[in-house]
Formats: C-alpha cells, structure tokens, sequence
C-alpha cells in the first residue's frame, strides 16, 4: 500500500508517496515532477495540468489558473480584487458573498465556486497517482498555508471530498518542510534545542516558520506569512516595466489585450529564471499585439533596484518570525530557503545581512511540502510503522468567542485559544444560562490578521435542554481546534446543583474551577466520578446533563451540495472520457486513410484491378474530404461508420494479399513434406515403399501443376486454390503417410519441419485447414489435372 502528500501550490502541484522503501516523487503524464494547477475548458472537454496549461496563450478565457489565491475568499476582498485583474476569466460575487467563475463550455455559460475547480484539480491528480501506482488512493495528508483561515480549511476538505480524497490531515506548508527536514538529521542534541528557520518563499506568498528541534522531537515556536508577496509579485514588477517601455517605444497598451498580458507574463517568468543567474537578460516576442514583434533588456541590478520594496517585506516577515517568540537573531541556528519564488540573488543576500548567516538549501525547494506530508500521512496510517517522532504544531491566529442565548442576556467575550496554541487541542469553557444558546466563534483583530478577510468562523447551537428545577446551573462546552485547525464545538454539558443553600455548595464551585484546566472528556469523567463521591459525603450531589450540538451553521456549502457537485464532476468526467474516444476514433480514420493509400501506391497495387483501385482511391479522398470540413465535428459513432464502409471496401484486396504471401510459404511446406517422405521410404518394405513413392509422385505432380496454372494468372484475380485449401491437401498427406508408417515410427516425421515452419511463420498458425475436398487414404485431385 502507499500513503499520498499532496502540495497544491497556486502554479503547481507536487505529488509524493510513501512506500516501503521511501518516499517517491510521482512523475505525471508528460513525466514531469511538477503538475501545472490549471483547469481549462475547451469546446467540448476541459484539459488539465500541463494540457490546460498549453490553452492558457490560445484560450485564456476558459483558462482558470491560481484557484489557490480564491479559496475561501469574500468577492469584495481587496486582495481578490487585485489577483481578479490578473486573471482573465470572468468572475462574480454570489449570493453569499464568495465568488462565482463564468465559463463557455459546450456551448452554453456555466458557473462554477472556486471549491468546484479546486475538486477538479483534486480528481486530477487523483488519477496520476492511480496510475502510477496501479490501485486505488483514498486516504492522503494535504499541505496547506498557515495563514488559512477556518473556511478556507473547510473548503480545502470539501475539494478533497469532492474529489473522493480522504484527508488524514490539513498540514501547514512550513511544518511539513520541517518534518521532512528534521526526521533523517542525526546530528541534534539531546541537552538543547537547535532553533531553524524556515523561510518559503512560493509563487504568491510567503511564509517563515521558527522550529525548535531535539532528537526526536520537533516544536514549532511561531509562524509568520505575508499571503501576497511571492515570485509573482517580482514578475510583476518586469510586467510592468516592459509594458510601460513597449507602450513608449511600439506605442502599444499590453494590459489592453488579455492574451498579449498572459504572452508577455509567461516571457518575464522566464526572464526572472534568467537574471537569476545572469547579471542581464533579454526578452524578445514575436506578434505581441497588431503584429509587432518587441523586444527589450534589463540588467539584475535595476530589476533589484525595482524591487526594493518586496526585498523589504520579505525581511518583516523574517523578523515578525522571530519576535514573536522573544528570540534574538543569534538563536537562530540555520536559516532554510525554499519555495519557486526563493532562487532571487537578492532574497540571500538580505537574508544574510539580516541574520548574520547565509541561508541554507539543503532540501528540494518543490517537491519539500509533498514529501513532508507524505511522510506525515505516513505516521496517521495504520499500515505503516514509521519511526517515533513528536510533532507539536501551533495556530498563528487569537480565536475569541461569544455566547448569545434566547434570554438576550450580555456575555463577555472570552478568548479561548491565543495566538500560539499548540494544537490540536480542547478547552473546557463554562456558560451560566440554561436556555438554548449559540456560540460565536471570530479571529480578533492583530496586526498579522490578512487584510480584507472575514474574520468570522461560524456560529454552533447549543441545546434546547430538558426543564431544570435546579437554583445553580453551569453550563460547560467543550470546545476544540481539531487536527485540521478547524473550530468545533465537541460537547456540552449541564451541570446542576441541588443544594438550596450557597454555603453547602461551596465544594461545587471549587470543583467548576478545576474543569476549567481539564482538556478532555475522560478527565472530566473521573472529576465527575470524584466530586460526585464527596459531595454524596457532604449529603450534596451534581447532575449532569449532555445537550445537543449542531455543527457550523455558518456553512456555505452543505453536504447535498457537495454531493451535487459530484455528480457534476462525474459528468465532467463521463464527457471528458467521451470526447477522447471520439479523438481517438476521428485519428484512426484519419491514419487508415492515409496508410491504405500508402499501401496502394506500393504493395497493394499488383493484387488490385484498374476498378477497384479507382473505387477505393475515390472514396478515400471523398472521407478525407469530408473529415477535414464538415466531418471535423462529429460523433463517435459516426466516425466508426465511416471506417467500417472503407474497410468493407478493402476487405477483398487486403485477403488476396495477404493470401498469396501465405499461399507460397504454405507450398513451399508441402515441397519439403513430399521430399522428406521420400527420403523416408527408402527404410520400407517395397510394398509400402511403392506406395509412399506413388503418392509423392502424384503429390508432386499436382503440386508443380498447380504453381504453372497459378503463376499464369494475373495477381489480382481470385485464385485457383487458395491458401487454406493448400493446407487442408496436406493435412490430408500427412495423414496418408502416418497410416503407412505407422509399422515405422523411429521414421522422421514430415510435420517436425511444416511445423518448424509454421513457429517461424505465425500466418501459417491462423490458416484453416479444409479437409472436405479430401478422402482419408487418398487426395482427390481437380478434374482439370
């Protein structure tokens, strides 16, 4: 079995696995280890990966790339504003405030949510892993930014289930970069901590991670991002100083023209590789717009000068890092760059300046993220014993709550989990009210909180709950940042006190503030049991009583509705299967077409008359004619129709050539049999020589007969005997002389050579053998000899 790490990177995909001899990095279909995060729609299929990417120059439009940066996103973000003006699909806001993508698409406009795409992008590669490895995957460990927030997690889930992936677990980039980076070192210390930075620098965000690491055992100490700084933004500053200078120079607006921008964008990614390690580059397009070819020049040191601001966000993000924690720069042990966006010359010489050190690139900057996860889906899998290791995650988020009750009673906002929690984990919190509540979870406003994004994470309902006749009730909910670093509420419980008197519940109070540091159920179970057991000494007792819990009613999308996307996958996918067959069937009639012309000209044509050729070649031309103009856009079953008439056509030449090469191997075999029988009656009694040698003679004879007629006729009539009833005539002979030499049977047999023959010649194996124009001792011969 294999357990999958998936890293969906807002350019591309890296797919690894674990097995048990490691961890592979799949290759897909063009043998690639990097998967282009692209889904285009053409006039009748969508394209995927590195097909889709080929559409993005010539269909930009139907082209959707970056769905990474729309997840879980608010239409009305500042940042989605911008990364739309980007892209040139069309876009709008939904009935809930999220994004809606408009495509043409077999004709007609249809709309998709970006978790849609996402689940697309999921099933794809769902299938290059299916075929790399030949079984079935389901369960799979999928990397994440740390900058994620509750929605944008829970989209990531419904992607994969849309896809009909199973995540074990929502990883954060940095961590799983860690992970792989610290399980295979040897060289940490038991006594102290050696502090790593992790510096991920993709293609549309950073992100910085502090990692405490001892033999065994890896703690995260703090994380910091800036979700829109990445390699494109650097390529964006050569957009735009190249369509300044061509609109000075060609007088030419490229931003004008969407397939011109999507042109000179892929040339500076590429001019980006370039001064990466060159001090100069050159870029030069042939026809950007109106036909004009443009070129232009740039030297690294005036791309860095031009870039100073980004080079400066890069080293907040490192310094937020580390002052999160209160450490020094001196604490840090080694800096780690990764990430497509990380190779700019100027990144290490600022982060080198900055710490004192240069960075460190010991691990794939692509392929870290998969591999991490795959290593980490690894140790979740129960069928595989992976090496102890501790990982210790923390949220990079403040989560506060409110609680709101059908009594309109106020309640303070209470923080539950800080910024730096370790997770995942639970917390028990108390509520005092008894009547059907609601839990408001939220982000709180920081200064690292992304910019334009909602800071709410959803809303739970607690209860209603049986009547109380209790004076003191406490209600304690249970509350949860699982595995995925999703809020849920795990229970909640009433807890009542049946005294009447204040004095006699003074134990019970104490008792609340211990749950209060308990973090699971089961230690509240034994302090039940506990205080329950005193208080019956005291004459006093608690009931409990567990209510109901709904999951987030703040959900966009809900079970039925991924379910219905589904189904739209699946039908996607039906139609996808569908028109490659129709491909493939469209491309057989194609080469058919052009090899039996081909065979006409050459070997074909002494097996057919003056008619026939004309016949077939007419009606090969006429299908290639109508393939190449109104038969361009057909159905399957169509194109089969068309193929099934030619070969109808072609069926009696195609025997007769291949008749008459198999008609002289299958004589050439009777020659040998009749002279090897010869031999052979030479060791017979004279009777029986006599006899063998009367049919070797009348064998023969007919034999030399038959080829003088045959070779008399013209090659493209029907044949006096054909191959098969040649075979049949022999069949008949071997019987005869097995009949004779059965007194004999040290003799040689004649089939040890036919059937040497038939071995090297496979033609021969498929010949029928007609046996209805011979008797059993004797061949009856044509009248005609």
């Amino acid at each position: 079995m294999s357990v999958v790490g998936l890293d969906i990177g807002n350019e591309n995909c890296a797919i690894a696995v674990a097995k048990r001899g490691g961890i592979d990095v799949l290759l897909n279909d063009e043998s690639k280890r990097e998967t282009p995060a692209v889904v285009s729609f053409g006039e009748k299929q969508r394209f995927l990966g590195s097909a889709g990417a080929a559409f993005a120059t010539t269909n930009p439009k139907s082209t959707i790339s970056q769905i990474k940066r729309l997840i879980g996103k608010l239409y009305k973000d500042p940042s989605v504003q911008e990364d739309l003006r980007l892209l040139p699909f069309d876009t709008s806001e939904s009935s809930h405030g999220g994004i809606l993508i408009h495509i043409k698409y077999l004709s007609e406009i249809w709309t998709f949510m970006p978790v849609e795409i996402l689940g697309m992008l999921f099933a794809h590669l769902k299938q290059v892993i299916e075929k790399n490895i030949g079984s079935q995957v389901v369960d799979c460990v999928i990397g994440i930014p740390s900058y994620f927030t509750d929605f944008q997690r829970r989209e990531y889930l419904d992607a994969a289930y849309i896809a009909g992936l199973r995540p074990l677990k929502l990883m954060h980039d940095c961590t799983a970069v860690a992970l792989g980076y610290g399980m295979y070192k040897t060289d940490f210390s038991n006594k102290r901590r050696t502090n790593v930075m992790f510096v991920d620098i993709g293609h549309s965000d950073t992100q910085v991670m502090v990692a405490a690491f001892e033999k065994g055992k890896m703690t995260v100490l703090s994380h910091s991002f800036d979700q829109n700084l990445g390699g494109r933004d650097f390529d964006e500053v050569l957009f735009r100083h190249f369509a300044a200078k061509f609109k000075e120079q060609y007088n030419i607006d490229v931003c004008s023209n969407s397939r011109a921008s999507t042109r000179l964008r892929t040339s500076c990614e590429k001019l980006m590789k370039i001064l990466s390690a060159n001090m100069e580059a050159q870029l030069s397009i042939e026809c950007l717009i109106d036909g004009k070819d443009v070129s232009g020049f740039i030297t690294r040191e005036e791309f860095e000068r031009l870039s100073l601001d980004l080079l400066e966000r890069v080293s907040v993000a490192c310094c937020n890092a580390v002052y999160d924690y209160g450490l020094s720069f001196d604490e840090i042990h080694t800096i780690e760059l990764v990430g497509s966006g990380s190779r700019i010359p100027a990144i290490v010489r600022k982060l080198t300046s900055l710490f004192g050190k240069e960075p460190m690139r010991t691990l794939n900057g692509s392929e870290c993220v998969a591999r991490g996860c795959a290593l980490s889906c690894a140790m979740l899998s129960p069928t595989f014993r992976v090496q102890d290791y501790k990982v210790q995650d923390i949220f990079p988020y403040t989560i506060g709550l409110r609680f709101h009750d059908d009594e309109n009673k106020r309640h303070p906002e209470i923080t539950p989990f800080p910024k730096g929690t370790p997770f995942p984990c639970n917390k028990m919190l108390p509520f005092h009210g008894w009547s059907t509540s609601y839990c408001q979870f939220f982000y709180t406003n920081n200064t690292y909180f992304p910019i334009g994004v909602s800071p709410y994470i959803g809303y739970f309902m607690i209860g209603p709950s049986q009547p109380l006749t209790a004076e003191k009730v406490v209600v304690k909910v249970n509350m949860q940042i699982n595995i995925n670093g999703i809020v849920e509420i795990e229970s909640a419980l009433i807890l009542e006190d049946e005294h009447t008197s204040c004095k006699n519940s003074s134990y019970f109070h104490s008792w609340m503030r211990m749950a209060n540091t308990l973090t699971d159920r089961k230690h509240i179970g034994s302090s039940l049991s506990t205080s329950h057991h005193v208080e019956e000494s005291r004459r006093a007792w608690v009931r409990r009583q567990y209510l109901p819990v709904s999951k987030n009613l703040d959900v966009v999308i809900t079970k039925d509705g991924l379910r219905v996307f589904q189904g739209r996958l699946q039908m996607l996918e039906e139609n996808d299967i569908k028109a490659e067959k129709t491909k493939e069937i469209r491309n057989i009639l194609e080469s058919f077409i052009y090899d039996t012309r081909t065979k006409f000209q050459s070997s074909y044509r002494s097996v057919t008359t003056d008619a026939e050729a004309d016949e077939i070649i007419r009606s090969l031309q006429g299908t290639e004619d109508w393939l190449y103009e109104e038969g361009d856009d057909e159905s399957e079953q169509v194109y089969i129709g068309k193929l099934e008439d030619l070969k109808k056509l072609l069926d009696p030449i195609e025997n007769r050539y291949k008749d008459e090469t198999t008609r002289k191997e299958v004589m050439k075999a009777l020659h040998t049999c009749i002279q090897e029988n010869r031999l052979a009656a030479d060791s017979l009694p004279p009777s029986q020589k006599k006899e063998v040698i009367d049919e070797c003679i009348q064998s023969e004879w007919w034999l030399t007969n038959l080829s003088k007629l045959q070779d008399s006729l013209p090659k493209n009539m029907t044949p006096i005997y054909c191959s098969s009833a040649i075979s049949g005539i022999m069949q008949a002979f071997r019987s005869t002389f097995k009949a004779i030499m059965r007194s004999k049977p040290s003799l040689p047999k004649c089939n040890e050579s036919v059937d040497s023959d038939r071995k090297r010649d496979p033609d021969a194996n498929r010949v029928a053998f007609v046996v209805d124009i011979i008797s059993f001792n004797r061949i009856v011969w044509p009248a005609s000899f």
